[in-house]
């Protein structure tokens, strides 16, 4: 069975190594940890894009690019991510496996070498980043910002967390805010990232066809920086709900948006996170789903519907497209959905087609590099350390019993609903 070799480097980088004869490239990421704060929030999602604009050797984005494909179309990228209380910068690089390069030679030296360089020397003039790079990226920063209010589907997801979680930083969007984006330049972001690198906890992953011990040296050698990590804030999952709150929103829209959040007080990493799994794939996971079959086909309730959960924070969101004028109706039949499986209404078709589409899921995630990643490092940052094949396991042990016992403990939070203007 393959399975993530885990090292650690004398600054208290993690590295994680993942041999496979699976894939024909190398794929290689670095992240980041920093806490979801709203006083950091904006700086740590420019910093991708800056970072990306060029580096210590290849100071231009132009350069960056031609040098990439000399190196026979190698990706090099970087993105900000949100799981869970925690805003992860990613560095990622994903290069040819030299093996089919019928060359040996420095190829692979030379791609490790410009992923540490992207990290550990971007491009800067007189002590900061480039003025103009961080100006440009700024407002692109801001574009992407506002895009999500002409993005009605996810707005209303976001909104609903939002007020949700208004006290907590699970509240705070991944891309930060524009009235943020004024109180940052070359000089202060700069002064941030050195301390951001310095004192973050950072972990680095590389999945491919290789020989564990000689990328581990490799790793080992480009990463050897002085550091001092200190560690980021527990995340707050159990909450106590003593009421439950409706948000309305009116704007010129031409269908309803509700999302209804919910808290499940259970996370990744719990003993009931599997069960929760199943039970969220039951309500909304797909066409065989509680959702689907009974508020979108037999009462026509809803253009979509589904649920998904945030695994890191323990919520449960409910997403659907309906009528203005069925607000009410699409309410009650959500809510009877989840209490039909609080009292163990659950056929064997909604049990055994959730678990099918769970596994097959799982499964289909082996056949990706980032997706071993991604989900290799949810496991991480909740303190639990399993392959894909753990996971497919545990989940096949899941009864009904478990689903009907974990849902008892899930509780309504907040219900918004994006209507038309009068």
């Amino acid at each position: 069975m393959e399975r993530f070799i885990k090292k650690r480097l004398d600054n208290g980088l993690n590295v994680y190594l993942y041999p496979t004869r699976k894939f024909k490239t190398l794929t290689f990421s670095l992240f980041i940890h920093r806490n979801l704060e709203k006083e950091n929030a904006t700086k740590n999602a420019l910093l991708p894009f800056v970072l990306k604009r060029g580096t210590k050797s290849l100071p231009t984005a132009r350069k960056l690019s031609r040098y990439l494909e000399s190196l026979y179309g190698a990706d090099l990228g970087a993105d900000v991510v949100k799981k869970g209380e925690r805003q992860i910068i990613q560095i990622l690089l994903d290069v040819v496996n030299p093996d089919y390069l019928g060359q040996n030679g420095d190829f692979l030296d030379k791609c490790l070498e410009i992923f540490r360089e992207m990290i550990l020397d971007p491009y800067i003039e007189e002590g900061s980043f480039k003025k103009e790079y961080v100006d440009q990226e700024k407002d692109v920063l801001k574009r992407i910002i506002e895009s999500l209010f002409n993005d009605k589907y996810n707005y209303a997801i976001e909104r609903c967390l939002q007020e949700m979680c208004k006290d907590e930083p699970y509240s705070i969007y991944k891309y930060g805010s524009i009235d943020d984006l004024a109180g940052i330049n070359e000089k202060n972001l700069y002064e941030y990232y050195l301390e951001t690198i310095k004192t973050s906890p950072m972990d680095v992953f590389a999945v491919g066809d290789f020989d564990a011990e000689t990328i581990w040296e490799k790793l080992n050698s480009l990463f050897k920086f002085q550091r001092s990590e200190i560690p980021l804030k527990p995340v707050s999952v159990k909450k106590e709900i003593l009421e439950e709150r409706f948000v309305e929103e009116k704007q010129d829209v031409n269908q309803g948006k509700l999302s209804i959040g919910l808290r499940t007080n259970v996370k990744y990493g719990d003993e009931d996170f599997y069960a929760l799994l199943v039970l969220n794939s039951i309500l909304g996971g797909g066409p065989y789903s509680k959702l689907f079959q009974n508020v979108r086909e037999k009462a026509s309730l809803a253009y979509y519907a589904f649920s998904r959960l945030e695994k890191s924070k323990g919520i449960m969101l409910i997403s659907s497209g309906i009528d203005f004028e069925n607000l009410d109706k699409a309410v009650d039949i959500i809510k009877i959905q989840l209490e039909d499986i609080k009292k163990g209404n659950i056929t064997d078709y909604e049990y055994e087609s959730s678990l099918k589409d769970l596994i097959n899921s799982l499964k289909q995630a082996k056949d990706s590099a980032p997706s071993i990643i991604s989900l290799f490092l949810d496991g991480v940052i909740n303190g639990i350390e399993e392959n894909i094949d753990d996971y497919i396991d545990k989940i096949t042990k899941v009864t009904k019993d478990d689903v009907v016992r974990v849902a008892q403990n899930i509780k309504l939070d907040t219900i918004y609903f994006l209507n038309k203007k009068d």
